[in-house]
């Protein structure tokens, strides 16, 4: 299966601050780094917004409770 790309624009100033960083690092291009910053960001991003708070929570149990779907 072939991925599709296209093109996303940056700053020149950007992307040579992006080019020094990754150097010797292992990651071959730009664009690769760029797209694995972006996944991180989007994966903790989905993680924050799936997690519910202790207190969220605590509604809930509330809420069930007095529906008398628990004890």
């Amino acid at each position: 299966m072939e991925k599709e790309f296209t093109d996303v624009s940056i700053p020149t100033s950007l992307y040579k601050k992006i080019e020094q960083k990754i150097k010797g690092s292992g990651i071959t291009s730009v664009s690769s780094y760029v797209a694995k910053v972006l996944r991180e960001s989007l994966l903790k991003e989905e993680e924050t917004q799936e997690a519910l708070t202790k207190e969220d929570e605590e509604k809930v149990k509330k809420r069930l409770k007095a529906l008398g779907y628990i004890d």
